[in-house]
């Protein structure tokens, strides 16, 4: 049997964005926060207690909060931008794409309450679709980091990458079990969280954990499933994802988000480049969510352990 990873204590992602923007602010006088009404419940309340004189409130108008963070780029601050993941990218879309990157400005897009684990405010708050806008923006880097430390330090890394960058975390607490500052989380590159020898699972963001319960409980059933956390949606770590598809043809993927434009196309795209297999996705079905608490629409839209199990099951079945 694997060795059980540590489980330090569920914590919500976004006071991992949280701590690791002061963090930074402290490392680096160039970073300024902005925020669109919205300062607790994005983490950013202790930036603004802690550097006034560097946070800036633009009120409920996220489209002109973008601009101000472009217009602060040019004078060589490093902005970053706080707000839900459907008004961070969908209501601003335009200005992301005209403003920040068009020109490749410098600006951080810090994106809090991504997916169905937003819960009770359903689906016009439930964002579904954002890694694929995103990802299609030329030159923005896209995160999903899966836990509170692997947050904190997808901050970090945010604030020294030069150009766009898409931070995506959430609200519910969720277990935190990569150290503190763990030295294999690398931008740009997947990261082993289970090895295995049967079957992979890639999963992203908040599925990380739902995937290693899936891995271990399978593992009771006689297969060992590895489980590759995909916290860099772009750019996309191609060598990292083949080598997988080349060790075993049961392939499975994990997001909370739409199966279209996700972390499942990723896959299936360089599966079809290098080494065609078979891919199960696990994600949310083409339909939009609801109100509900977190670990309910998890049952309800397919995101669980469970779900991920039936779908190696299926995978197996296929062989």
């Amino acid at each position: 049997m694997r060795p059980r990873l540590t489980d330090f204590g569920a914590k919500d992602t976004r006071s991992g964005f949280g701590a690791g923007l002061v963090e930074s602010a402290e490392r680096d006088a160039r970073i300024v926060a902005l925020s669109a009404d919205l300062m607790s419940s994005v983490k950013m309340d202790a930036f603004a207690k802690r550097f006034p004189e560097r946070f800036f409130q633009c009120g409920v108008a996220e489209a002109n909060m973008i601009g101000v963070a472009a217009g602060l780029a040019t004078t060589g601050l490093i902005p970053f931008v706080g707000t839900f993941a459907n008004f961070a990218t969908g209501r601003v879309y335009d200005q992301i794409r005209q403003s920040v990157c068009y020109s490749g400005k410098n600006v951080k897009i810090a994106a809090s309450h991504a997916g169905l684990t937003l819960g009770e405010d359903g689906a016009t708050h439930q964002m579904l679709e954002d890694i694929g806008l995103m990802r299609g923006l030329p030159g923005m880097t896209v995160l999903s980091p899966c836990d509170y430390n692997q947050t904190r330090l997808a901050t970090l890394a945010a604030a020294r990458i030069e150009g766009p960058v898409y931070l995506r975390f959430g609200r519910p607490a969720v277990p935190n079990f990569t150290p503190p500052d763990d030295p294999s989380f690398q931008i740009g590159k997947v990261q082993v969280v289970l090895d295995g020898y049967d079957g992979v699972i890639f999963a992203t963001g908040h599925m990380v954990w739902h995937a290693i319960q899936a891995s271990y409980a399978l593992e009771e059933q006689g297969l060992v499933i590895a489980v590759v956390n995909v916290h860099t949606l772009k750019p996309v770590d191609v060598e990292g994802i083949r080598e997988w598809l080349e060790r075993t043809p049961i392939v499975v993927t994990a997001e909370e988000h739409q199966v279209h434009n996700g972390l499942g196309d990723i896959v299936s795209h360089v599966s079809t480049q290098f080494c065609p297999r078979f891919v199960e996705r696990i994600a949310v079905q083409d339909t939009f969510g609801e109100s509900g608490k977190p670990d309910e629409l998890l049952e309800k839209y397919g995101l669980t352990a469970r779900h991920i199990m039936a779908a190696v099951d299926r995978a197996l079945r296929r062989r």
